[in-house]
């Protein structure tokens, strides 16, 4: 219950700052966005018709044709996430921040969509659209879903040439290109997580109070030294960076002279680590 919560406020979150993001720097700059928003922002500059219903109703198709692609859980997310935005972006349509450098409105606009998605797929959802598509294609394909999502995002800036200047098109790629990298450091940056490679006289000792103290299953391979010719049992165990310390020093008060080994992982599939679905 208690992640389900957590989960709710993180879509809560992201689904606020991607529209006032949106409305604040985007379209106050006359620049383009990716995905569905990008479409609705089109639309709302040829015919002036509000990007909140325009983003509701393209996402309630999309998800409709690809709901198959997502569990059950992140579906759920995916439909409150665009219910959120398109409620959002309603409500802050008359944010603006007006400079005389459209970069600025870029660089944060970029910034604010990047955050707003990152924090919606943390807590395991989509923003619809495209997200669905770069799902699929990282599903599928196994490619990161930061650059699926950006390769589908700059089909949409080709068909926003339609009402902005190239070089606004321009511009709204490199915002694009900043929103990926944000998007990419909020999923991936703050989730890192570490491999542990432990070489014990104690094995058993070691990896009961990796498991009781630091709550984290551990993986005994079968090992044996080059020289000594000795069979010796190999721990592996992977952990979230803030646990690296505390893993040491318990492993060090059991075993002085173990071999420990921690290098960094960049994916992490099942066992209760977050990125599962992706």
């Amino acid at each position: 219950m208690n992640k389900t919560l957590r989960d709710i406020a993180l879509v809560v979150i992201g689904s606020f700052i991607f529209a006032a993001g949106v409305n604040t720097f985007i379209i106050s700059a006359n620049l383009g966005e990716g995905g569905v928003t990008g479409l609705a922002i089109v639309l709302y500059y040829g015919f002036h018709i509000s990007p909140g219903l325009t983003n509701f109703v393209l996402n309630a198709i999309l998800i409709g044709l690809g709901y198959k692609f997502l569990s059950k859980r992140s579906m759920y997310l995916t439909i409150l996430a665009t219910v959120l935005i398109s409620v959002f972006l309603s409500l802050t349509h008359t944010w603006r921040v007006e400079t005389d450098n459209i970069l600025v409105n870029a660089i944060f606009g970029g910034t604010c969509v990047g955050i707003g998605i990152g924090v919606i797929v943390l807590a395991g959802g989509t923003t619809a659209g495209t997200t669905i598509l770069a799902k699929i294609a990282t599903k599928y394909l196994d490619v990161s879903t930061p650059y699926a999502l950006l390769f589908f995002d700059l089909l949409v800036v080709l068909i926003s040439l339609t009402q902005i200047k190239l070089s606004s098109a321009l511009v709204t790629v490199i915002s694009l290109y900043i929103g990926t990298k944000v998007m990419e450091f909020v999923i991936e940056g703050l989730n890192t997580k570490k491999a542990m490679t432990i070489i014990s006289s104690q094995p058993d000792e070691v990896a009961k109070v990796i498991d009781e103290k630091v709550g984290r299953g551990l993986t005994i391979l079968n090992g044996r030294g080059y020289f000594t010719k000795q069979e010796k049992d190999v721990l592996y165990v992977v952990i979230s960076k803030t646990q690296v310390t505390r893993a040491k020093r318990l492993i060090r008060k059991i075993d002085e002279n173990a071999f420990l080994v921690i290098h960094d992982v960049r994916d992490v599939y099942g066992n209760g680590f977050l990125i599962d679905e992706h």
